[in-house]
């Protein structure tokens, strides 16, 4: 790299430290108004671990919307750069747009795979050791209900814990659907194997019937290990090696499979989307300007920001429903930001803009 490659990256990365810490201080600021949750970090490790808490769910959302602050970061960037008249001189010198922007992109490239490979599951391995109650418990009242089919038919099933990922329930009750008295099973545990629910010192009650021991009992079901760690945990909060576990265990249901794909996709993609992001911004802002006047600018760049963000979440949130395929959702994103930015540097390179 050349001192021309450093100080764009340089410039590059102090813009977007900026605008990453602004954002950073005012999602902190949004999640210390939180009573309970400071209360209950404080009670557990004092004001250490509020401080660490607050900062660490911040984060997380501030990743989420990373897309955001790069477009911002850089349109600043660039506009520093023009401010100083450094950018006319590295043109002058007969470096292309091109060129210039090998840098930034590899720049984006790099943090891109840092933050989906390293830093997103760091802080979210840290969020998930927080003593902070679950907003959403898995059933209601706290037990967890769900509907099961297999060779044996239809029938529901509910429990009063769940251990291991969901792999194991205690204070399991059956509900046999497909049988004409509705028979009822209890066990005090149940295992997911391989295609099948083990209940051990299963009991089943029938009308008109005294209760029948049946030891360990076997119930086939299509629910896999994988649909188990997902429904006790949301896929965009598992880092990429859980949600490749999570895939090999050959999840059933159709809906939590799409999840799963569209979000370990989204984080395969995420370098590509951010070096999409620095492109539009380099687009927007690194032609010549007479003036120093730069409200227009920074106004396109949250626009621009806006609308990436918006496209990025909307084509993720259809994938995570199933209602779009999972690699065009999260992989489209990238895709769309990547063609706008070298659209438009194209047409300003050919001077029609």
């Amino acid at each position: 790299m050349t001192r021309i490659d450093y100080l764009l990256a340089r410039r590059l990365l102090a813009r977007i430290g900026l605008v990453l810490g602004v954002l950073l201080g005012l999602f902190a600021l949004a999640q210390s108004l939180d009573a309970g949750r400071m209360r209950s970090l404080n009670e557990t490790g004092g004001v250490w671990l509020v401080i660490t808490g607050v900062v660490s769910v911040a984060a997380r959302i501030v990743l989420g919307t990373l897309p955001v602050p790069v477009v911002i970061g850089t349109i600043l960037a660039v506009l520093d750069l023009q401010a100083r008249r450094e950018l006319t001189v590295i043109k002058a010198t007969g470096l292309s747009i091109w060129r210039v922007l090998r840098a930034p992109v590899l720049l984006a490239l790099i943090g891109g795979a840092l933050v989906s490979g390293l830093i997103e599951p760091a802080v979210v391995n840290y969020i998930k050791t927080l003593p902070i109650p679950s907003s959403a418990p898995p059933g209601s009242g706290g037990v967890l209900w769900m509907e099961q089919t297999g060779a044996d038919g239809a029938y529901v099933l509910t429990a009063e814990r769940a251990l291991q990922k969901g792999s194991m329930l205690e204070g399991v009750t059956v509900f046999l659907s497909s049988t004409p008295g509705r028979d009822r099973i209890e066990a005090p545990s149940a295992t997911l194997e391989l295609g099948a629910w083990v209940l051990e010192e299963a009991i089943r009650y029938q009308p008109n019937l005294p209760p029948e021991g049946l030891g360990t009992f076997k119930l086939d079901t299509a629910t896999s290990a994988g649909d188990m760690q997902v429904r006790f945990t949301q896929p965009r909060d598992l880092n990429l090696m859980e949600l490749w576990a999570a895939w090999q265990a050959r999840i059933a249901d159709p809906t939590t499979r799409d999840a799963v794909l569209t979000s370990m996709i989204r984080q395969l993609v995420l370098p590509a989307l951010l070096a999409g992001a620095v492109l539009i911004g380099f687009a927007f802002a690194s032609g010549y300007r007479r003036t120093n006047r730069q409200g227009v600018a920074v106004l396109y760049g949250v626009v621009l920001g806006f609308v990436v963000y918006v496209v990025t979440e909307l084509a993720s949130q259809a994938g995570l429903a199933g209602v779009l395929d999972p690699t065009f959702a999260a992989a489209g994103p990238a895709f769309v930001a990547i063609v706008i930015g070298l659209t438009v540097l194209l047409f300003k390179e050919d001077g029609r803009t």
